[in-house]
C-alpha cells in the first residue's frame, strides 16, 4: 500500500471510529425505542450529509412496517407508528439481507438473528454515494441492531414489572380504597417534579412505579384505623407510621421491584432528620424519596384525611410546602415543585383536582 492510499485508509478508519463512538453515546442516552430511532435518523443525516433518512421496523408478521422515523429537508422530523405493507424495495432488502448502493441512495438492512428493518438514505446533491458511505451506514446499522434488540428486551421487562405492579395495586384496592392511599393522583405530581429536576428516563420510570406502590404497606393496617374520623391515638398513629416498613417488606421479595424499596421505605423521612422510620436527614435520604415526600404531603393536604375536618385550598397547600422547605422538605425539590405549579398544564390539572 503506497503512502497516499495508506493516508486515505487511515483517515477513513478514524472517521468510522468517530462515528461508532457517536452512535455508542447516542444508544446509551435513551431507554425509549421510538426516541432512539428518531435520534439515529438525525445523526445519520448529519454525519453523511444527506437530505433524507428513514429507519423502518418490521412487525412480527414480517409483512408490515410498524414503526418509522424519518428526517427530511422539508419536514425536519417525522415519528410515525403506522402499519403498512412493505413496498418492493423494502421487501427486497429485508428478504435478501443485502445492502443496496445507488448514486442517489443507500439502503442497508438491520440484521440480527433475523432482519428486523432497514435504514434508507437519499441525497439530492451532485456528490454521489460511494462504497465508503455504504460502509459507514452498515457500521451504524450493526450497532443500531444491538441497541434495538436490547431496548426491545427492556420494554418486555418493563411490561413484566408494570404487570406485577398492577396486580399489587388491584390487591391494594380491594383492601384499601384509593382515597386512603391517593395512589393515582400522586403519580402526576411526582413525575412533574422529577422532570423539573432533569432526572433521567430510568429514574423517572422507577419513581413512577414507586408512586403507585408507595402506600402498599397500608394493606397490613386495620381499615378501622385508616378510616377513623376522630383524632388518632399515639398507638394508632404509630401503626400508621409503620406502613413504609410494611410496604418495603411486601415489595422486597420481588426481585424486579427492588429499586422501588428505598423510595417506599424512606418517603416519610424529613430533611431535618425528624421523620420516620429511620430518622435520616438531608443527603442520607435518597433523592427519589425526597421527591415523593413533597408530592405525598401536597396531595394529602388537598385530599384531606378522615381524622381532619377538611382539606385545604391549593394556594394554602403550596404555601405550606414552601414554609417547610429546609425542615420537612429538601429545598431543591421544593424549588422544582414551585416551578411545576407555575406550568399552565399543571395548573389546569390542579383546577380539576377536586
Amino acid at each position: 500500500m503506497n503512502t497516499k492510499n495508506y493516508s486515505i485508509h487511515t483517515k477513513k478508519y478514524k472517521i468510522v471510529l468517530s462515528i461508532n463512538h457517536m452512535v455508542y453515546r447516542l444508544i446509551n442516552s435513551t431507554f425509549d425505542l421510538k426516541e432512539l430511532i428518531l435520534r439515529l435518523s438525525k445523526l445519520i443525516t448529519q454525519v453523511l450529509k444527506v437530505e433524507y433518512c428513514s429507519i423502518l421496523m418490521q412487525d412480527l408478521s414480517k409483512n408490515n412496517i410498524y414503526h418509522k422515523a424519518e428526517i427530511t429537508k422539508r419536514r425536519k422530523s417525522l415519528q410515525q407508528k403506522t402499519k403498512r405493507q412493505l413496498n418492493s424495495l423494502e421487501s427486497k432488502i429485508i428478504k435478501s439481507g443485502v445492502s443496496l448502493l445507488k448514486k442517489s441512495s443507500v439502503c442497508v438492512p438491520l440484521v440480527g438473528e433475523d432482519t428486523i428493518g432497514l435504514i434508507l438514505i437519499k441525497r439530492k446533491s451532485t456528490k454521489d454515494f460511494d462504497i465508503f458511505d455504504k460502509e459507514i451506514l452498515t457500521a451504524v446499522a450493526e450497532q443500531a441492531v444491538i441497541a434495538i434488540k436490547n431496548l426491545q428486551l427492556h420494554e418486555e421487562q418493563q411490561k413484566l414489572i408494570f404487570g406485577s405492579i398492577k396486580s399489587l395495586v388491584t390487591l391494594m384496592d380491594k383492601k384499601v380504597p384509593h382515597k386512603y392511599t391517593h395512589t393515582p393522583r400522586i403519580s402526576r405530581i411526582v413525575l412533574g417534579i422529577a422532570e423539573k429536576m432533569h432526572l433521567n428516563e430510568n429514574q423517572i420510570r422507577i419513581l413512577q412505579h414507586a408512586s403507585l406502590l408507595h402506600d402498599a404497606g397500608k394493606i397490613d393496617i386495620p381499615l378501622g384505623i385508616l378510616t377513623k374520623r376522630k383524632k388518632l391515638s399515639s398507638k394508632e398513629f404509630d401503626i400508621i407510621k409503620s406502613h413504609p416498613l410494611r410496604g418495603a417488606e411486601i415489595i422486597k421479595p420481588l426481585e424486579i421491584l427492588k429499586p422501588l424499596v428505598p423510595i417506599i421505605l424512606y418517603h416519610h423521612e424529613k430533611y431535618d432528620g425528624s421523620g420516620y422510620p429511620s430518622g435520616l436527614k438531608k443527603g442520607q435520604i435518597p433523592l427519589p424519596a425526597r421527591i415523593m415526600a413533597v408530592a405525598d404531603a401536597f396531595e394529602a393536604m388537598l385530599s384531606g384525611r378522615p381524622y381532619r375536618k377538611s382539606s385545604i385550598t391549593i394556594k394554602d397547600a403550596i404555601e405550606e410546602v414552601k414554609k417547610n422547605s429546609g425542615t420537612q422538605f429538601d429545598p431543591k425539590v421544593v424549588n422544582a415543585f414551585l416551578e411545576l405549579t407555575k406550568d399552565r398544564k399543571f395548573k389546569k390539572y390542579l383546577s380539576n383536582y377536586r
